[in-house]
């Protein structure tokens, strides 16, 4: 018989239970981030335990090292230079992160998947893809794992209904193929203190015969950058609207990144327009049909040539005239120099940047407080109540099933886990103004940041903040698909094609791709044309020409008190 002490454990049990006690190094390095990691929506004591938790767990996998890969932007350069040595010095596992550009992390991801040569353990890789994942039975189901082979690695607090919007990772039955990592929308910015000035709003209350405040349609987001371009303000001509048109794969985001919704061209539904979501394509019964007005979709129809109409005219008419040569990540960082009044296409990641929010930018105040305010986006003509407002990007942990397997996608679950855990996501958001946990965002200790986010907490808190959604999984094969998009924007621009030769193009190319898809589910299979008569007479998307709107708007304060309550 087995000896026992007195109370009632065999000596062999005691040893186990010490082997999964975390050691005194790792006891005092988990103190050491926890209190790092403050404010955190656990307490102190519960971060430490969390954080121990992952020290045990991962005991089986000390010294090993994995490879994961994400874009570059702050959160994740945050990620690979903090919460990489946190990690490592907490559980002995080793983790390189490589950071690169988006359309290269799609073109590395993509190789793998067609391969099966594993590159990385893990990507953090857009949601956007859920619709390719959902098709090539690519990605593992976290679900599925968490009930089964990955129990042992599954953080008891992992709390997957705190997440938001978690439903932006899963295919049409509801696996779960990608978890939230980070997130930031693509809101209206602008310039509140101009905005607020009285002699601003007199003169254009004078001139436009309604009130200077935030825009809740395209032709009041124009006649405010007609307002503001050339004036001069602080002894520097300005201008109302900031974009860019650089040839480049970002000038494909700039459109599938909501632009078409945000003009009305799709139809009601959430998270994405059903049958015709906002790239225009058409879906029955899960299989895209079409993305043409003549096989019913809507990426050549009246609204989507307004949608293209309106962005050349708007930067070649009120954007900096070098907007037109800038791509993606150099102008997003360019309202914060002080000389643009709005931009209707602000992604809030950039908002985290020192050039927005130290208190020598041109666009804060002495205390650091910002001159400027996030608001919602103003909508096109064909916008319909029930439709999507607008965009919001989800970087999701995504794990290759076919080419991952055993103690590295245990270790990387791990990983992805650690970056996504309570202790830290709270830190994570104040750092870099992506939120990904409900429990971060309600905390009632973000109420006194709420000043140095210009609106951002409020959105986030918003009932309506579901109308901001990302790319549906009604894109059969996102890496294929978007590329067709850059390039004849770009031809646009440069003047070489008009918009309805542009959108002729991106549907029938996009058709033309489909057509030769053999994917293994919900494979694309492509209506037959009909006359473009007939599907614009027909309910909801494509849309025949409507009117145009005369322009509305509603006082900042006004209007965000209707996004803290509208449900």
């Amino acid at each position: 018989m087995r000896k026992k002490n007195r109370h009632g454990f065999t000596i062999l049990a005691m040893l186990l239970l010490l082997a999964t006690l975390p050691g005194q190094a790792e006891a005092g390095e988990i103190e050491t981030w926890a209190k790092a990691f403050q404010p955190s929506a656990l307490s102190l004591r519960e971060q430490q335990d969390e954080l121990a938790w992952f020290a045990r767990a991962a005991a089986p996998y000390k010294g090993m090292e994995i490879r994961a890969c994400a874009e570059g932007i702050p959160t994740h350069k945050w990620e690979a230079a903090v919460l990489a040595k946190a990690f490592t010095d907490i559980t002995g596992i080793k983790v390189r992160v490589d950071i690169i550009g988006e359309g290269e992390v799609v073109n590395r991801m993509t190789r793998q998947m067609e391969t099966n040569e594993k590159q990385y353990d893990i990507y953090v890789n857009d949601a956007d893809l859920i619709g390719t994942h959902l098709r090539a039975d690519s990605a593992l189901d976290f679900k599925g794992f968490i009930a089964g082979e990955g129990a042992s690695v599954t953080n008891p607090r992992l709390d997957l209904d705190d997440f938001l919007n978690l439903e932006f990772g899963q295919d049409y039955e509801g696996h779960q193929l990608q978890l939230p990592d980070q997130q930031f929308a693509n809101l209206y910015w602008f310039r509140y203190d101009w905005f607020t000035d009285p002699t601003f709003k007199k003169e254009f209350k004078s001139r436009y015969g309604y009130e200077l405040g935030v825009p809740l349609n395209w032709q009041a987001y124009e006649d405010i950058a007609e307002f503001f371009t050339g004036r001069t303000i602080d002894g520097k001509t300005v201008y109302g609207h900031m974009d860019y048109g650089k040839k480049s794969p970002g000038l494909g985001w700039r459109f599938t990144d909501a632009w078409l919704s945000m003009a009305g061209a799709g139809d009601k539904g959430l998270p994405n327009g059903l049958p015709v979501d906002e790239w225009g394509i058409r879906v029955e019964n899960k299989v895209p049909v079409g993305a043409s007005v003549a096989r019913g979709g809507a990426t050549n129809g009246p609204a989507a040539v307004y949608a293209m109409e309106k962005y050349i005219h708007w930067m070649k008419a009120y954007a900096p005239p070098y907007g037109e040569y800038m791509d993606f990540f150099v102008a997003g960082i360019v309202p914060s120099k002080g000389r643009i009044a709005q931009s209707i296409f602000q992604y809030t990641t950039w908002l985290s940047e020192d050039a927005y929010t130290n208190p020598e930018s041109r666009v804060t105040d002495s205390h650091g407080n910002p001159l400027w305010r996030v608001a919602p986006s103003p909508h096109g003509k064909y916008w319909e109540e029930g439709m999507k407002v607008g965009y919001q990007d989800t970087g999701s942990w995504t794990l290759l099933k076919h080419s991952v397997t055993g103690k590295h996608r245990k270790a990387a679950w791990l990983w992805a886990q650690f970056c996504v855990s309570k202790s830290v996501c709270m830190k994570k958001f104040l750092e870099n103004k992506t939120p990904i946990r409900k429990s971060t965002i309600f905390s009632p200790k973000l109420d006194r940041y709420e000043g140095k986010f210009g609106g951002l907490i409020t959105f986030y808190r918003s009932p309506v903040e579901n109308r901001w959604t990302d790319t549906g999984p009604n894109v059969p094969h996102y890496p294929s698909l978007s590329a067709q998009w850059a390039k004849n924007v770009g031809m646009a621009v440069a003047g070489e094609i008009t918009a309805q030769q542009a959108m002729d193009n991106i549907a029938h190319d996009m058709e033309a791709l489909m057509e030769t898809m053999e994917l293994p589910r919900y494979s694309p299979k492509l209506n037959p044309k009909k006359s473009r008569d007939y599907w614009l007479k027909q309910p909801g998307a494509p849309k025949p020409p409507v009117a145009d709107q005369k322009g509305q708007t509603m006082p900042y304060d006004a209007l965000i008190e209707t996004w803290k309550h509208k449900g």
